[in-house]
């Protein structure tokens, strides 16, 4: 069973404000505005799996869908598995 939507936003947000080294608020670019990189996106998916017991098959994934907290949650619902 995935997480809900309010766990998985919050889940992002956290995740995303500890691979940028700063607070992140929703609306806020990460990838377009450089505030994360290609590599720092693999970190992100990494940490939000951790967090919510997910997988997310990366091999679908582009940097824009990180690119902020409500694309995060989207992506995540669209493509995330329960971890076994």
């Amino acid at each position: 069973m995935l997480p809900d939507n309010a766990s998985i936003r919050h889940a992002a947000r956290e995740a995303a404000s500890e691979v940028a080294g700063q607070p992140i608020r929703d609306g806020q670019r990460l990838v377009t505005s450089a505030l994360i990189d290609s590599l720092s996106v693999l970190k992100l998916i990494s940490l939000l799996e951790k967090k919510l017991h997910v997988r997310i098959p990366p091999e679908t994934l582009q940097p824009e869908d990180f690119d902020e907290v409500d694309l995060i949650v989207r992506t995540i619902e669209r493509v995330a598995k329960p971890a076994t």
